[in-house]
């Protein structure tokens, strides 16, 4: 199973396109690929969020992903920023939709949970487990890229 798990943002949409072998116990993930997609400030939100929107298109029609594990929206201290993340987060659900690409969504608490087996873990210890996973590869720069490992990782659990 080929999973594409997402955690949304306006500037920084983290991505992580991960194939799943449950019958392989020794090695049951694997990172096809991943990283970011990211739009600058500088830009008007109408075309950071068609940016969004057609790099998407470009992964789904490369990786094929059999389903999407999209983050759900929990809590924000800025009102502000909650605003546009929803945003991009509802263009990024339009998107798969239109491609035909079953989604599930899971919520930060979830995700921690399946990863680490404690609901409230830190950010830190979510990044370290993803690396424990995934010692091999370099791509834990950002929190988004690692936390969309995550919440890939996290659908394995759920499905």
């Amino acid at each position: 199973m080929r999973i594409l798990g997402i955690d949304p943002g306006m500037a920084i949409v983290g991505y992580c396109m991960l194939d799943y072998a449950e019958n392989n116990e020794e090695q049951p993930y694997k990172i096809v690929n991943c990283g970011s997609i990211q739009t600058y400030k500088s830009v008007d939100n109408p075309k950071r969020l068609m940016e969004i929107h057609n790099d998407l298109i470009c992964l789904v029609e490369e990786y094929k992903p059999d389903a999407a594990a999209v983050e759900q929206l929990f809590y924000f201290k800025n009102a502000k920023t909650v605003m546009s993340v929803s945003e991009a987060r509802g263009v990024i659900l339009m998107t798969l939709e239109k491609l035909g690409v079953p989604v599930f969504e899971y919520t930060p608490l979830v995700v921690k949970r399946a990863v680490t087996g404690y609901g409230r873990a830190c950010k830190d210890d979510v990044r370290n487990m993803v690396k424990a996973l995934f010692s091999d590869r370099h791509f834990l720069k950002l929190d988004d890229t690692s936390d969309a490992v995550a919440i890939a990782v996290c659908h394995t659990s759920m499905c």
